[in-house]
């Protein structure tokens, strides 16, 4: 199952699914490619470190989505790289529907919340300013409503009363370090199917 990761940021999911590859946990899975959306993320150095092929694609001017004619180099430069599975690991910029109909049933999503609860931005904040006693960590296929998609599997984590927001992340991070890379391990030997 040839998979690619997108992401923004720090990169420390890819970092999980790369190091769960080397230890021969990701089933029929092989990371083919790591692309971002920012030159400067940490996504990049960890994939070059990790001789995983590595690329900056220029996203345009808006900053939350991909602007229209840079949307179309992403989506030639993915198929470019034809894969089956395509992995959203912190990319911070919401699909458009072009560019999910150029892959149809095969994007996935993590997000810092237990679904449907806490969509979009800063969930994790949002989840620990409500005062919600669980919370945790979903991975779900991506459709046009922001994570909105099927949901494929959870983790969820006990926020306790002494808990600083600090710990609720790192408490998050951890079982999402655990839980994407089961997903991915799960869709490539059939355990979990891919939609119809």
């Amino acid at each position: 199952m040839r998979t690619l990761i997108l992401g923004s940021g720090a990169g420390t999911n890819a970092k999980a699914i790369i190091q769960a590859q080397a230890d021969d946990f990701l089933g029929k899975a092989e990371i083919i490619a790591v692309l971002s959306d920012n030159k400067e993320s940490g996504i990049l150095e960890i994939a070059k470190f990790h001789k995983i092929e590595n690329l900056f694609l220029d996203p345009g001017l808006s900053l939350t989505k991909l602007d229209e004619k840079e949307e179309q180099t992403w989506i030639e430069t993915i198929r470019s790289y034809e894969p089956d599975l395509i992995v959203l690991a912190g990319f911070m910029r919401i699909l458009s529907p072009i560019f999910l109909k150029a892959f149809p049933r095969m994007v996935i999503n993590l997000h810092p919340s237990l679904l449907p609860s806490f969509k979009g931005l800063n969930a994790i904040e949002q989840a620990y300013e409500y005062g919600v006693r669980i919370s945790g960590s979903t991975v779900h296929w991506v459709n046009c409503e922001v994570d909105g998609g099927k949901i494929i599997a959870q983790a969820p984590v006990r926020i306790m009363l002494g808990d600083t927001l600090e710990m609720v992340r790192e408490k998050i991070r951890g079982i999402e370090y655990m839980l994407l890379p089961s997903v991915i391990r799960d869709l490539s030997i059939g355990s979990v199917s891919f939609p119809a």
